[in-house]
């Protein structure tokens, strides 16, 4: 009934897990997940998972924060992507968040390589036409800037994707929306203090949403804290529900719904 679009099982947190993650899975009736790429290194990892479960599928692509790793071509992540259940370019993006203490000082001005490093992700799903997973913190103007300059304006050819783990306002949404992008919404809706993001979660469209966990990070509430996994993104379809006065299962049927159109190869 329920589908994460967005969750990192191969991180250290989930290490020998994975019978218990699947079991905890099928009885919140979390029928699929999309199991994230961050850096290439871990690339064979990620794609291995997929392709060992029928309900789970893998992106391929280098996290903006990532540095002091294997930087990739348009032509390594086009290689790549045709590997067998690979979906998705990203996550990709830009992070500006807090780069004094994260980035030794750094200006918005000095991080040319994550603008660089996101134009290559963005032509490397145009060329598939496989979507992208955008994540953007504290950099939505440069980041809805360069998906323009790049094409992704929603016109033919436009690769499209998601914005994860949304936490921007109404505006960028929006505007994220024009372009024929879908949002994607975590536990942090269900935190107490997110009421401007329950706002942005009011007004968009249902068949543009998607729900996810962006597992181990932010539980939602009950298990704020604790470490995260694909069972709990019921709670997020939950919260989505109420703030609609709808019944959760037509969220998770939409969502679920919007992940197929979305990500095309999962239905093949």
């Amino acid at each position: 009934m329920f589908t994460d679009s967005h969750c990192h099982l191969t991180f250290p947190e989930f290490a020998g897990q994975m019978p218990q993650i699947r079991a905890a899975m099928a009885a919140a009736q979390v029928d699929r997940a999309l199991c994230i790429c961050t850096k290439l290194e871990e690339f064979d990892e990620v794609q291995a998972l997929a392709a060992s479960y029928d309900n789970f599928w893998a992106s391929v692509g280098v996290h903006p924060d990532n540095e002091d790793i294997a930087e990739p071509s348009v032509d390594d992540l086009v290689r790549l992507s045709q590997r067998p259940r690979v979906v998705a370019i990203g996550e990709t993006g830009l992070d500006y968040y807090q780069m004094e203490e994260r980035k030794g000082g750094r200006s918005i001005s000095d991080m040319e390589w994550q603008r660089d490093r996101f134009r290559v992700h963005i032509r490397a799903a145009r060329q598939t036409r496989k979507p992208l997973i955008i994540h953007t913190r504290e950099a939505s103007a440069d980041t809805l800037a360069i998906l323009k300059e790049e094409g992704e304006d929603a016109s033919p050819g436009a690769a499209g994707g998601v914005f994860h783990c949304f936490t921007e306002t109404a505006e960028v949404a929006r505007a994220a929306l024009d372009l024929g992008f879908y949002i994607s919404f975590s536990g942090i809706l269900t935190f107490k203090k997110a009421q401007d993001l329950r706002d942005v979660a009011a007004f968009v469209p249902l068949d543009r949403m998607l729900i996810e966990t962006d597992s181990p990070y932010l539980a939602p509430v009950p298990y704020r804290g604790k470490t995260n996994n694909p069972s709990y993104v019921p709670y997020v379809a939950q919260q989505i529900a109420e703030l609609r006065q709808m019944p959760v299962e037509a969220v998770a049927k939409a969502t679920s719904d919007n992940f197929e159109a979305l990500f095309r190869e999962v239905k093949s």
